[in-house]
């Protein structure tokens, strides 16, 4: 049997950008994407701390050491330019390696500078 567990998390970090004409996605600082072992098309979830809104995307990659964390698309219209957000993906594993599983877990800081825990 496998389940569902979170493989990546990016706690609290602020939005940079939103853009409503771009196609879609969030775009992320590749820093923070390594950081918080996450891949290009990669499928996430992020959660606005500010209002609660709850979305699913994919990721693309943005500038090095940009800090870039931009909700393109419709996305745009569930945040606001410094808004808090967490981002996370999930995977699907076996149940018994899902015991001893450990995600990484990154806390950047204000400046969306990755800082891991």
């Amino acid at each position: 049997m496998q389940i569902q567990v979170l493989k990546s998390k990016l706690h609290r970090v602020k939005v940079t950008q939103a853009d409503l004409n771009y196609i879609g996605s969030v775009t992320i600082d590749p820093v923070l994407m390594i950081a918080a072992n996450l891949i290009e098309g990669e499928k996430v979830q992020i959660v606005n701390i500010n209002n609660g809104e709850r979305l699913e995307t994919y990721v693309i990659t943005g500038e090095r050491d940009s800090g870039e964390v931009c909700l393109n698309g419709p996305a745009a219209r569930k945040v606001s330019v410094g808004d808090l957000v967490i981002i996370i993906s999930y995977a699907l594993i076996d149940f018994e390696e899902a015991k001893s599983f450990k995600p990484t877990l990154v806390f950047p800081n204000e400046m969306n500078n990755s800082l891991k825990a």
